[in-house]
């Protein structure tokens, strides 16, 4: 988790507002405004989607699931995770609704791409998820949601219904200041390829799962 508290985070600004029609795989279509920021405190590309009536929802606690980026899960298709199909599901409970994806870019959980392929070889020889990245010497978990927290306020979503099953990120934004009105988790995807990862998900950071035989 960060070190800032919520009067620390610096403010931001939208930058740009485009609208962007989606399409995924199965068919599923919708239409999304992407809206890009100034002043956001890591200096990444992340981007907020706002679907649906997104606009009104924002006074009413929006539904707002913050994404990391997958290059793997979302768009390759990758079932050693449950990315891509969390990122379909996401789109379409929020589009329903009204409300913000954040596309938070922090691949491997903040470690990058590369160093998450070396993860996964260290998996591949017997370590679990967070084991294999402390071994590459980082964090088990390296994200920092401040640059999320800085772009629901400067949107006005200071209260929000956050869909995700970590509960890390509801700590985090409500240390910088956005109030969690309500924790909604996110479907269960799983494959004979990703078992072993969400439940070391659910067994070592209390992620909201429910895998049968846990």
């Amino acid at each position: 988790m960060g070190t800032l508290g919520w009067k620390d985070v610096p403010q931001a600004t939208v930058r740009t507002r485009v609208t962007v029609p989606l399409r995924f795989a199965d068919g599923y279509a919708t239409t999304a405004r992407v809206l890009t920021f100034d002043g956001l405190v890591d200096g990444r590309e992340h981007l907020a989607l706002g679907l649906g009536d997104w606009e009104n929802a924002i006074g009413d606690a929006p539904l707002v699931r913050p994404h990391s980026e997958c290059l793997t899960g979302d768009v390759f298709g990758s079932q050693r995770c449950d990315c891509g199909p969390q990122l379909r599901e996401a789109v379409e409970r929020i589009a329903g609704t009204g409300g913000l994806l954040l596309y938070l870019r922090q691949e491997g959980r903040g470690i990058g791409l590369y160093a998450k392929l070396d993860a996964y070889a260290l998996q591949e020889a017997g370590l679990d998820t967070y084991e294999a990245n402390v071994a590459l010497g980082r964090g088990e978990d390296e994200r920092d949601y401040t640059a999320a927290a800085q772009m629901l306020l400067a949107l006005g979503a200071d209260k929000i219904r956050l869909l995700s099953n970590n509960p890390d990120k509801a700590a985090q934004l409500q240390a910088y200041g956005v109030e969690i009105k309500e924790r909604i988790p996110t479907g269960v995807h799983l494959s004979p390829a990703n078992l072993r990862y969400l439940a070391t998900k659910a067994t070592h950071t209390a992620h909201t799962l429910d895998i049968p035989g846990l």
